[in-house]
């Protein structure tokens, strides 16, 4: 499973990092308030600092206008994956956008049938919300087995051999309808969403820079350490 965190905190960004854990960024407009910096300023920095996609959502929710906004994010830099909402004018941009050849991130997904649209419309991710569905009685996590039982059903991950190519049009067509949308598993609060969304096969977990640190910790292990250099203080050595 791919962990990407989503915040637009530069500090905490470069921490989870140079921890080796990160794998990409997801913002949103609120994250960017949050922040309280420029949004070309503060992405720009969070993509020099991470090699994997970085998630910068439009704001707009018209097509035409998405399309401009998407274009003046993606040339902030080349990890940028454009997040779109899960409309109709949000999966037009998608499928416009990722047969231009950029990431998309198709966000806000409540449902398996939203999902399957994100998917046909070719988007690179797909982000279901399990927090918010939790907020609201609904167990989020039974969102994330649907979608990966209806992804493995279409054999996303299956390879198409593309023959009698014979233009370069051919091969740029055949890698579009070759992808494979992934399962972004957001809005998520706890450790236990993490190792859930796992245990069902979701690709990616986008979660706070405090529940990513949150999955190293048991007491069992905190308690063997106390316990392990104890006794080594006792013996009165020094290893270097």
């Amino acid at each position: 499973m791919k962990f990407f965190v989503d915040t637009a905190d530069v500090k905490d960004i470069r921490e989870l990092n140079d921890l080796g854990l990160l794998d990409g960024v997801t913002t949103n407009p609120s994250l960017i308030l949050k922040a309280g910096r420029d949004i070309v300023e503060v992405t720009k920095e969070i993509c020099s600092i991470v090699e994997g996609p970085v998630s910068a959502e439009v704001t707009a929710t018209e097509y035409s206008a998405m399309m401009k906004e998407a274009a003046a994010l993606s040339k902030i830099a080349d990890n940028i994956c454009i997040k779109l909402p899960l409309t109709l004018d949000g999966l037009k941009a998608c499928k416009a956008l990722t047969s231009d050849g950029h990431q998309t991130n198709v966000t806000l997904c409540f449902s398996a049938n939203q999902a399957l649209l994100a998917a046909k419309a070719g988007a690179t991710f797909v982000s279901p919300f399990i927090g918010r569905l939790d907020d609201i009685a609904v167990d989020g996590m039974d969102l994330i087995r649907e979608i990966r039982h209806i992804y493995d059903n279409y054999g996303y991950e299956t390879e198409i051999l593309a023959a009698s190519v014979r233009t370069v049009n051919h091969v740029k067509e055949a890698a579009l309808i070759g992808y494979e949308t992934e399962i972004l598993a957001a809005s998520v609060r706890t450790v236990n969403h993490v190792k859930e969304a796992a245990l069902i096969g979701a690709d990616v977990v986008t979660a706070p820079p405090a529940t990513l640190k949150a999955l190293v910790k048991h007491p069992l292990t905190d308690k063997g350490l106390e316990t392990f250099l104890a006794d080594w203080a006792k013996t009165g050595q020094k290893i270097a």
